[in-house]
């Protein structure tokens, strides 16, 4: 019997080995989350303690989740990408109840040979310390017995998990796990770390505290605060509706940095580190927007009047998981004539693109960092006159805003800079009758930063070195308008993803071709799409 057993464990050795695959082996290693530890350990306060918590699941029907996406923030820092899971920085070294020092402490997602089977394997606390190279880890149905007193510190940092619901049978989800915090950090019943966390951001805006921005601000929070309980139950929350002042806005920012339960300088630190792309992040990040372009080219060459919007963005997306890229970045927006006026339109449910322009706003996602890439191209492969009059509008104001990326310039200043050629240009075509009217056809923002998230996390203020932002000017004239007919129908937006430097920027997505001529000599190519006869009996 004994000698049967050992056969049984030797043949699930055997399969185990020969059952594994070919995976990646250009993520982040160990030694970059380690460094990005320590970076936030230089920014923390005194007597501090930073907490990331991983987001909860999500369930997509009945009994089926979505696809897990980690919380960024955790995976910046451990290379997790498990659920149920907590991280604890300190800022100054710690002592267990045996006199051992410990900096940092890993509650993660239990083992679970039963659920593994279907759901996929699990790290768990040896396989975090061997491949992720943390010493102090514990299973996180155990982190209400090895989490610390947290009340001894000045500073709490942390930010909770959004729609946390609590999942039956389970001890580890998001929201035991936030209620266990809150418990060991003696966070009082009524603070509400979402609504201040919300705040924050508000009054992080930039130009917040100038008087020609107040009036919208309170104006804007007043619609969001009207109708909450939780907001109007909120001393900071009241405080702001009824600031008068910009001088009270930086009063208010203070007093809820001087909480000793702190989601701001969460939200700080986390921009501060984010913001600027390391070496390794930059290598990544190239990828994801390599992948992107090269998807975008594919599309432009396939396109033809027949297809659907469905069909273009099933193009695209192949080519991403072709190349290596697990996800896209953000729902794909493929918006044929009108429906590309829908600035986020994700329908994608136009059966035929017709002779119109086809704007396709698709991003990859390679290893956990996002491209960011819009291009707009004509179906029949040839630009219109009207067409390629408002194209090149957009593809102007993106060139005055590329000479003009780098370092120190601020997010005002490439704004100003796109409005002032998109309003002129509609202007000169009889459009708009004053370039302050810009924002019919232009209502949204020329740049954001760009990361792990699409919208990742950084200070809108000035450029710095080693930032990636996106350029994307657009003009969006939907039917009806209050201009000549021909223009209905329009819309077009271009946008790159900019690599800062010190003297200029780095356009990182030339791969796909930006001005008409070179879009039209893209589309005149032939694409593998073109072989493929896949017919469906109706």
């Amino acid at each position: 019997m004994k000698r049967f057993f050992t056969f049984l464990f030797v043949l699930a050795v055997l399969a185990d080995s020969f059952g594994q695959l070919p995976v990646p082996a250009d993520f982040p290693g160990k030694d970059f989350h380690r460094e990005r530890r320590e970076a936030m350990r230089r920014l923390m306060p005194s007597n501090s303690v930073v907490a990331v918590f991983s987001y909860p699941q999500r369930n997509f029907s009945n009994d089926t989740d979505y696809k897990y996406h980690a919380n960024p923030d955790l995976y910046y820092f451990t290379g997790y990408t498990e659920p149920s899971a907590v991280l604890l920085l300190f800022k100054e070294a710690q002592q267990d109840s045996a006199g051992k020092a410990y900096s940092e402490l890993f509650f993660v997602q239990q083992r679970n040979p039963a659920r593994e089977q279907w759901t996929g394997k699990r790290l768990g606390v040896e396989g975090v310390k061997e491949t992720l190279g943390f010493s102090d880890v514990y299973n996180s149905t155990d982190l209400g017995r090895y989490l610390p007193d947290l009340a001894k510190f000045d500073k709490i940092i942390f930010e909770f998990p959004q729609d946390l619901a609590d999942k039956i049978g389970q001890t580890d989800d998001a929201f035991d796990l936030v209620k266990i915090f809150r418990k060991k950090a003696a966070i009082p019943d009524d603070y509400d770390a979402e609504v201040l966390a919300e705040i924050a951001s508000l009054l992080e805006y930039p130009g917040a505290t100038s008087p020609e921005v107040l009036p919208n601000l309170i104006r804007y929070y007043t619609s969001i605060a009207g109708s909450s309980e939780r907001h109007q139950q909120n001393s900071f929350a009241q405080r702001l509706l009824n600031v008068k002042q910009p001088a009270e806005l930086s009063t208010l920012m203070e007093d809820i940095r001087s909480l000793k339960w702190n989601t701001s300088f969460y939200r700080l630190y986390t921009s501060q580190l984010r913001q600027i792309k390391t070496t390794e992040e930059i290598r990544l990040m190239k990828k994801a927007i390599d992948i992107s372009a090269l998807a975008h080219n594919e599309a432009m060459k396939a396109v033809k009047p027949g297809m659907s919007e469905l069909e273009l963005q099933g193009i695209q997306e192949f080519i991403h998981k072709k190349l290596g890229a697990e996800y896209v970045g953000y729902p794909s927006i493929v918006g044929a004539g009108a429906n590309g006026c829908v600035l986020h339109y994700v329908e994608n449910n136009a059966t035929e693109v017709g002779n119109r322009l086809v704007l396709m706003d698709i991003g990859a996602e390679y290893h956990g960092y996002t491209a960011d890439v819009t291009r707009t191209f004509p179906a029949s492969g040839k630009f219109t006159s009207e067409q390629k009059q408002i194209y090149d509008i957009v593809y102007q104001a993106q060139e005055a805003v590329f000479k003009i990326c780098k370092e120190g310039t601020t997010f005002k200043e490439i704004e100003e800079t796109a409005r002032k050629v998109v309003g002129q240009g509609l202007v000169k075509l009889g459009i708009i009758k004053s370039e302050t009217e810009n924002r019919l056809y232009y209502p949204h923002g020329c740049s954001h930063f760009l990361g792990l998230d699409v919208h990742d996390k950084g200070i809108y203020k000035g450029l710095l070195e080693n930032m990636i932002i996106t350029v994307e000017p657009g003009i969006y004239i939907p039917e009806g308008s209050d201009c000549d007919k021909k223009w209905w129908g329009i819309a077009v937006r271009i946008e790159d993803d900019v690599l800062i430097g010190k003297q200029k920027g780095e356009i990182l997505s030339l791969l796909a071709p930006r001005s008409t001529e070179e879009v039209e000599k893209m589309a005149a190519q032939r694409s593998f799409v073109d072989q493929m006869v896949i017919d469906i009996k109706k």
